[in-house]
């Protein structure tokens, strides 16, 4: 006699409360192994694939995609020691794993999905559908960066995020249809949504060359009227439009980073400063290091490098308020966040012991939390826990900014571009790589003079790469 046991979203950690179903992995009647992921969940930190710590059968699913649950929420129901009918094996457990769920689910490696076999005949082209969703009888697909995830009913397309096929999905549109701009034909959202605002544009324009009496569809679109206003776009993502607006909820990470910033802007009595400073000399150590061989070293790391050597001379920055004490909490470790834009809006992953790590390793782990990012698995530990961030905007083309601090930090560098301007060096007029660094800092865990010194440490190490290397 088979055991219904409910398993209910868990909790993941650092404070959350709710998450959002991005995709279902399994359905009713499908069989689940002990630890195999279930569903694919947003939460305002990551997206998170969930395990289940029962192995049997599932016998219902709670919540359509796009549906936010509470912790603690139902999410499916498994009946625990139902045997598959004939032809399958029971491969799945009888227990739970024991294992308490936070974050990222228990330590067995996932088993790949069955499903149970149906009774009545399938054609040739469902079964192949079929096989294809549930890994059977076809190569594993790369789905968010991992081998042998299922695939969505959209077949083995190369897309690199779920909420890309969410996108799609919700707007009717064919992703086989599309050709990618990302590497590899990797269709990403700006695919999504260019072609669906030219869909809007056909359909305006199909509307509008429709006059009150028939007209012969040769000549319809030679006469049609243009149209007098700009037709709307297509919502994005879970947008609604209602009477010409577009409303966009604020969840997921687009709501938590819209928190943090609003946190931050009313807590903290921020301040920038900013100076230019000739990189010409820190351009030419890179390229050296590169060219001397072995891994090649980022223009980010360098800077990291920087941040740390001036964060050990200028610790105050190197802090958090805590407003509850009224107390400023330094911390003798850097943890360095670093911004970067995603499909899914702006993250800021953590480097852990950055001042620990030389120019090496902090490019490597710069590149892994990127990929990490742009495909949408980085963990919220990878998120959290920053206690400085650095800030490169330059890559968007810009010479400046005033960030809003990464709250509950208390100062962010920014770098601005990189271009050849007119610059007295040496006396005589030259051209040189010039940067603007600016720095935003809490004024209540220091004064402009600490906040300076340090602006201005950073800019001699940028100018002149040797002054580093008298500090360490």
């Amino acid at each position: 006699m088979a055991q219904v046991l409910e398993f209910k979203l868990p909790d993941l950690g650092e404070g959350l409360t709710e998450a959002e179903i991005v995709r279902w992995l399994v359905e009713v009647g499908d069989v689940v192994a002990i630890d195999q992921p279930v569903v694919e969940v947003e939460t305002a930190k990551a997206m998170v694939e969930v395990p289940c710590p029962y192995g049997g059968v599932v016998t219902a699913r709670f919540g359509e995609e796009g549906t936010e649950l509470p912790v603690g929420a139902p999410l499916i129901t498994v009946a625990v020691g139902e045997r598959p009918a004939s032809g399958e094996a029971d491969t799945a457990g009888a227990e739970g794993s024991g294992n308490v769920l936070v974050g990222y689910g228990t330590s067995e490696a996932p088993a790949r999905r069955r499903r149970v076999r149906r009774e009545q005949p399938v054609s040739g082209a469902s079964a192949a559908s079929s096989r294809a969703v549930t890994g059977q009888g076809a190569a594993p697909v790369a789905v968010n960066g991992q081998a042998g995830a299922p695939e969505s009913e959209d077949g083995p397309v190369p897309v690199i995020s779920p909420l890309v096929r969410r996108l799609a999905r919700q707007n009717g549109l064919d992703l086989r249809e599309l050709t990618g701009s990302g590497p590899d034909g990797l269709i990403l959202r700006a695919d999504v949504e260019y072609a669906l605002r030219a869909a809007a544009r056909a359909g305006g324009a199909a509307q509008t060359a429709q006059p009150h009496a028939p007209v012969p569809q040769a000549t319809s679109t030679a006469t049609a009227p243009q149209p007098t206003a700009p037709q709307p776009t297509a919502p994005q993502s879970t947008a609604a439009a209602v009477h010409g607006e577009i409303r966009t909820p604020l969840k997921g990470i687009r709501g938590a980073v819209a928190d943090k910033l609003a946190r931050s802007r009313r807590e903290i009595p921020d301040a920038t400063c900013w100076v230019d400073a000739d990189a010409t000399e820190l351009m030419r150590a890179r390229t050296a290091m590169n060219a001397a061989g072995g891994p090649k070293i980022s223009l980010l790391a360098l800077l990291a490098r920087i941040c740390t050597a001036a964060l050990a001379r200028f610790p105050e920055l190197n802090s958090t308020v805590d407003t509850k004490a009224r107390e400023v909490v330094r911390f003798d470790h850097v943890h360095l966040g670093f911004a970067a834009q995603t499909d899914r809006g702006l993250v800021v992953p953590v480097v852990r012991d950055a001042h620990a790590r030389d120019a090496e390793s902090l490019t490597a782990e710069f590149a892994r939390l990127t990929e990490a990012g742009r495909t949408g698995t980085l963990t919220p530990a990878e998120l959290t826990g920053g206690t400085f961030t650095l800030n490169n905007y330059g890559v968007f083309g810009v010479d400046g900014s005033t960030p809003i601090i990464n709250h509950p930090e208390a100062a962010m560098l920014g770098v601005g571009r990189i271009v050849p301007k007119p610059w007295v060096h040496e006396g005589e007029l030259a051209v040189r790589q010039v940067v603007q660094l600016s720095l935003t800092f809490d004024h209540r865990v220091c004064d402009g003079g600490t906040a300076g010194g340090f602006l201005r440490y950073v800019a001699d190490c940028v100018e002149q790469p040797a002054v580093l290397l008298r500090t360490l």
